[in-house]
């Protein structure tokens, strides 16, 4: 990690911690530890199981199409992809860092750079399309329940599923237009040439367009195999619903039973949609808010609120931040070509 990543890291911890101080600023102190020793630690190591199993779903999808590319790709590298992702995601703003991470990972493994782009541009489609589909269902459910709790911030939700939805049709164009591709690679490079001799940019180029040969040949190639992308929108519906049922998990812990888990797992599908519209690295402020509004009718004790606000952060963001730094360290076992 270079210096400017540690800095954001550790800022975005101390940005948490004050944010956490500012929801139990009015709280008293000794009823907060009270509540805390009535949680009932069975749920929220389901909660964290829940956690695990997003993210070790996410490597067997990315195990997955790496295997019909290259031997030998271990399950110990593919477990380091969405690890990194989530450091990444966590310390840049719009989540933008995390698909260059996950690429910096696999090309150290030794897979070639345009099979990791196919592998990761593939997965991330089918990773965004099921948003796009969990999130039109969850409209129908708490679209109305979301409007009355945030106001104008519900039309920012909206907002942001358009720009999901433009996000897949881009990367669609991208992965299977290959003129319009080089022909935008070709005109985002020229410029490069005024900083480098014509024989350097010449090879830099042929490079560039032997990269984005390999990664259409291999996205069409990718795209044919039905039953993989079958097999690959199987796991990553069962990743993101693990995921979705966290908050669910929190909440019986805390003592509320008889919540409709279909409305929580719709509103938690509807958080996910509002933490990529805050350009802050992972939502910050923007998530907790959220968090806070659409679960106070289902928890109604204020520090109980607060408790599961800090519970479900701790695990959904700062958890993937911590193992991501430990993967990042993690010497990769490279490919026998």
């Amino acid at each position: 990690m270079s210096k400017r990543n540690i800095i954001t890291f550790i800022t975005m911890f101390l940005v948490g911690i004050l944010i956490f101080w500012y929801f139990i600023r009015d709280i008293n102190i000794n009823v907060l530890v009270s509540d805390f020793f009535t949680i009932n630690w069975w749920w929220i190591v389901v909660a964290l199981g829940c956690m695990f199993l997003y993210l070790g779903l996410e490597a067997v999808v990315t195990k997955t199409i790496v295997d019909t590319q290259v031997d030998n790709f271990t399950f110990r590298d593919a477990i380091r992809v969405p690890l990194v992702e989530q450091l990444f995601n966590g310390i840049t703003p719009f989540s933008s860092g995390g698909q260059p991470g996950q690429l910096y990972v696999m090309v150290q493994t030794g897979v070639d750079a345009g099979k990791a782009s196919s592998t990761l541009l593939m997965k991330f489609v089918v990773f965004q399309t099921m948003i796009v589909i969990n999130f039109i269902l969850s409209l129908i459910v708490g679209f109305q329940y979301v409007e009355e709790k945030l106001h104008y911030l519900a039309w920012l939700v909206l907002f942001g599923f358009f720009i999901h939805l433009f996000v897949i049709i881009a990367l669609l164009l991208v992965m299977y237009w290959y003129t319009f591709t080089k022909s935008l690679v070709n005109n985002i490079i020229k410029p490069v040439r005024w900083f480098i001799k014509d024989d350097k940019f010449n090879s830099f180029k042929a490079m560039l367009d032997n990269k984005i040969d390999t990664f259409h040949m291999e996205s069409i190639r990718i795209a044919k195999q039905w039953k993989l992308m079958l097999k690959i929108i199987i796991i990553t519906f069962f990743q993101l619903a693990f995921y979705y049922l966290i908050p669910y998990f929190i909440i019986l812990a805390l003592g509320f039973d008889q919540v409709n888990i279909i409305m929580i797992v719709s509103l938690h599908v509807l958080i996910f949609m509002i933490i990529s519209l805050f350009p802050i690295p992972g939502g910050t402020g923007g998530a907790e808010y959220s968090f806070e509004a659409l679960f106070k009718s289902f928890i109604t004790n204020n520090t109980k609120l607060i408790l599961a606000l800090i519970i479900w952060r701790l695990i959904t963001y700062y958890l993937g931040m911590i193992l991501g730094v430990i993967a990042f360290c993690i010497r990769p076992k490279k490919i026998e070509k």
